[in-house]
């Protein structure tokens, strides 16, 4: 592993970057120069989506066979981690789009009949929103039988990249009459009718991803829309491949904010270089950092560019990293705010906003203490939910 200080080598080449990487430096500064602005107003990294689509970064993660960029998932966990480190609310808004085209990617290559959407993708630069996250295995919302489908309602929370979004990726509960309660997988167009996105994302952190709520209100899904039916509140085997796929994503851009705090901070105190009491500031912000890459670099590992084992003991294994890294990232962001000191508090520096932005990740799933239970079930040899 190439180390300049704390390794910041790359997860897909362990060098210089190169290919996605290094459209992302590009990108990168115009982004920054955006950030602050996009923070302030609550308003979605529009013009930074316009630059995505020119450079096909919405079509990275699909196969090259299908028309796309044809990176591989640990190309994409860099992808998403130098977005990061110029401007975190695009970075995750990106995750939360990558990370539905990754499992795609990954059904592919199990022979599952998805071409067809990957090369829409593609051919279109489509921008997916998905709500698997906050929907989780209860689901949400209600889907009642009609000729021909299902009428849909419900109110979804956080629906990444939704101002611009082409399609929906979400669920809901069913109420079957011959298998009992069920959870239906579909996909409907953002401008179905019935559908509303609700202009509601004021938050924290990552105030510019267009996170805002999406209203259902009747809307058709045709049978053939619904692509997965399991049943409700069960661990499902494909949530043994959603988390090993889209975490190391997630986890990415994370890492990319506590990079970008770490370099402000060293920068602020550079003039403070021989002074004893800065020392083991930086030392314990190093150490937090460290232990965050680590935990991601194990995380992409494990999913191990789709070739893993789709089984508990892997998904497991991702949460446990995920709890990791979010807090170690986390601490790495609050150990710059202290090293730096009260200049930090100030908007223009930058610091604070990445101090609020590292705070989401701990909100993805799994959460520290429902990721303790799942572990300490999956440990005793329990079912890993119920």
């Amino acid at each position: 592993m190439t180390v300049s200080g704390i390794g910041v080598d790359r997860i897909s080449q362990g060098g210089p970057p190169t290919g996605w990487t290094a459209v992302a430096q590009k990108l990168g500064p115009g982004f920054a120069s955006r950030a602050a602005g996009y923070d302030a107003n609550d308003s979605f990294v529009a013009e930074n989506y316009v630059e995505l689509k020119e450079q096909k970064v919405l079509a990275a993660g699909v196969p090259a066979e299908l028309g796309g960029g044809g990176a591989t998932h640990a190309e994409l966990c860099d992808l998403l981690r130098e977005v990061g480190r110029y401007c975190g609310s695009t970075a995750l808004a990106l995750s939360m789009h990558t990370h539905p085209v990754a499992t795609l990617t990954w059904m592919w290559r199990q022979g599952r009949p998805v071409a067809p959407m990957l090369e829409r993708i593609a051919a279109n630069q489509l921008v997916l929103v998905t709500t698997g996250a906050s929907d989780w295995l209860d689901s949400s919302g209600k889907a009642e039988r009609v000729a021909g489908g299902y009428r849909v309602s419900g109110r979804k929370r956080f629906g990444s990249g939704s101002p611009i979004g082409d399609l929906l990726l979400t669920s809901a509960p069913y109420d079957d009459p011959n298998e009992g309660p069920t959870v239906l997988h579909f996909a409907v167009p953002m401008h179905a009718e019935g559908l509303t996105v609700l202009d509601n994302w004021r938050t924290m952190g990552m105030r510019a991803t267009g996170s805002n709520d999406i209203l259902l209100d009747g809307v058709f899904v045709p049978d053939a829309a619904v692509d997965l039916r399991r049943p409700k509140g069960v661990w499902h085997p494909f949530f043994n491949v959603i988390p090993t796929v889209a975490l190391p994503l997630v986890l990415s851009v994370y890492l990319g904010v506590a990079e970008a705090a770490r370099e402000l901070a060293l920068r602020q105190v550079a003039a403070k270089r021989d002074d004893p009491e800065v020392w083991p500031l930086v030392g314990e912000m190093e150490n937090a950092l460290a232990t965050g890459q680590m935990a991601v670099r194990e995380m992409v590992e494990l999913c191990a560019n789709y070739t893993f084992a789709p089984e508990v003991a892997t998904a497991n294994a991702v949460f446990v990293r995920k709890t990791i890294a979010a807090e170690a990232l986390k601490l790495t962001v609050e150990k710059a705010l202290e090293t730096v000191g009260g200049g930090g508090f100030f908007r223009g520096m930058g610091l604070e906003r990445l101090l609020r932005d590292i705070h989401a990740a701990q909100f993805h799933p799994l959460p520290a203490k429902p990721q303790h239970r799942f572990t300490g079930r999956v440990a005793l040899g329990l079912d890993p939910v119920t």
